[in-house]
């Protein structure tokens, strides 16, 4: 065989080696379980404001207003942020279409819900998964924003962020969190401070690593048997809630072991209950409830993460690799959470 025949056949048997690889590489880049992150904020940037869930007032916008441009951002809000329908901020099809209308508007780089309250579980079915994975970008909040957080990352396979809503007490230690890990696409470590509220307190001792996921308590629970919420797959659980009697949060516990949730996670978070009581029936203590319902599971654990109802807030990406440390009561990222 000549030297020219021999390399046109082995020219030949590459390119047809990279036809057949080609498409797969394509499919792997296209691939909607591939998680993607969001373009990282700059200043100057613009954030769309929404209110997916309770009514909000005239005033509350001009207060998001004030804070997000004492850290560079520019605001729009969305075309029915002051609707009223009972307790809603609008009609469920008018605040879906104000969550679609942001992700499809190219000068939008981030999105940030006004408040929580009650609402996103009625729109979850309206949304266009699709056009979100299509056009990703930021949306962060918390309590009733977590099903938005959970759906959009497990259906359109996005990386959210539990954190401060628009109204929210924008103090130094939350201001860090969010500038660091939004803007400057840090790797943090993510510890209490000394003078943050309350003391970690340990279930079980450990190191874990797995997907960061989790949010409001009452509202996951909402969602158990839909297919809005994410794999728990050898995850790290996190958790928050505010205003719930102890045997509550011990039925909604419940509730997670029996769907077999709790058994399938490596980690576990309880960030803060705020104003959650024993009330006036004899009891358990918070901790207790769960020790009864975490410790079994062996898994490291811990109570009182800065994730929550309260002033000082990490900026918690769902669905990003993290390692737990019970220890030090730190929650590592293992890669940045934004591009």
């Amino acid at each position: 065989m000549s030297i020219n025949r021999r390399q046109f056949l082995t020219t030949l048997g590459l390119t047809t080696i990279a036809t057949h690889i080609a498409p797969v590489i394509a499919e792997i880049q296209t691939s909607p379980n591939i998680i993607i992150k969001p373009p990282h904020l700059k200043i100057g940037d613009t954030v769309g404001l929404i209110a997916p869930a309770g009514i909000i007032e005239p005033k509350d916008i001009e207060t998001a207003q004030q804070a997000l441009s004492k850290l560079g951002l520019k605001v729009i809000t969305g075309a029915h942020i002051l609707d009223r329908h009972g307790y809603l901020a609008g009609k469920d099809s008018d605040r879906a279409q104000d969550i679609h209308t942001m992700f499809a508007d190219n000068s939008v780089k981030a999105i940030m819900a006004m408040r929580g309250g009650w609402g996103c579980n009625r729109i979850l079915p309206l949304l266009n998964y699709p056009l979100i994975r299509k056009n990703p970008k930021i949306i962060i909040g918390y309590s009733d924003i977590t099903s938005l957080l959970l759906a959009i990352n497990a259906r359109s396979r996005l990386i959210t962020f539990h954190g401060a809503v628009a109204t929210s007490t924008w103090n130094q230690f939350t201001i860090d969190y969010f500038k660091n890990i939004l803007f400057d696409g840090e790797k943090l470590i993510m510890q209490n401070t000394p003078t943050n509220e309350g003391k970690i307190a340990i279930i079980n001792q450990g190191k874990a690593r797995g997907k960061l996921i989790g949010g409001n308590l009452s509202i996951l629970a909402a969602m158990v048997g839909s297919p809005y919420l994410p794999s728990w797959h050898k995850s790290i659980l996190f958790l928050e809630d505010i205003g719930e009697d102890i045997y509550r949060i011990d039925r909604m516990l419940t509730q997670l072991k029996n769907a077999g949730i709790l058994n399938q996670i490596s980690g576990f978070i309880f960030g803060q209950c705020t104003n959650c009581q024993p009330g006036d029936e004899p009891s358990f203590t918070l901790i207790q409830i769960l020790k009864h319902h975490i410790q079994p599971l062996g898994i490291p654990a811990w109570y009182g993460s800065m994730i929550g109802h309260i002033k000082d807030k990490f900026t918690v990406p769902i669905g990003l690799e993290v390692e737990i440390d019970t220890d030090n009561g730190t929650i590592k990222m293992l890669e940045a959470a934004v591009t």
